[in-house]
């Protein structure tokens, strides 16, 4: 049986575990994409100023994912953001969604898309929408949680490799209560 994971909304007291995550995960799965194996990606996006910037950002909330009680993963989720970027009361977006690498094979992501599935739907969202490399595993797993691809683009961002530019932006639309679309 898989045990599910615990979530513990952060505040900014759990940076330092947020960016401990976000460095050894980018370095367990995420080097081979660039040409200066990440360097420049993490110095920018994992700093203490960053992640305090982006935790003041109106509706944005960072998880820390528990498997039982070890810190395992982060998520950060973009609540009432439209995939055009707008205010949209209507969505929910998936910014980031990053796993140990002793993590793998646990349900944990599964999991985690689930309990945000629960979150949106209570909150009456119409879609979850997030982003993800073309062909990483990433987003053959979303595919089979019901995303589905509704936009290809060049992810441009000094370093990364031509043959992983490619990114998707994919949807999960949800069943709504008591609303007529």
């Amino acid at each position: 049986m898989i045990k599910e994971p615990r979530y513990k909304i952060c505040s900014e007291s759990d940076i330092p575990q947020i960016l401990k995550i976000y460095k050894q995960s980018y370095i367990e799965h995420y080097l081979y994409l660039w040409t200066d194996n990440g360097e420049s990606y993490m110095k920018t996006n994992f700093t203490q100023e960053k992640i305090v910037s982006e935790m003041n950002e109106d509706d944005t909330q960072f998880f820390l994912i528990y498997d039982e009680e070890l810190p395992v993963g982060v998520l950060k989720i973009n609540n009432n953001k439209d995939i055009d970027k707008t205010s949209n009361t209507d969505y929910l977006e998936i910014e980031r969604i990053y796993f140990l690498k002793e993590a793998a094979g646990k349900g944990l992501g599964k999991s985690t898309i689930k309990m945000i599935e629960h979150l949106a739907t209570n909150e009456n969202k119409k879609a979850i929408w997030l982003k993800a490399m073309e062909d990483a595993d990433a987003a053959k797993f979303y595919e089979k949680l019901g995303f589905v691809v509704i936009e290809q683009f060049d992810f441009s961002y000094p370093n990364i490799k031509d043959e992983f530019k490619r990114m998707v932006l994919m949807q999960l639309l949800l069943k709504r209560t008591g609303i007529d679309d």
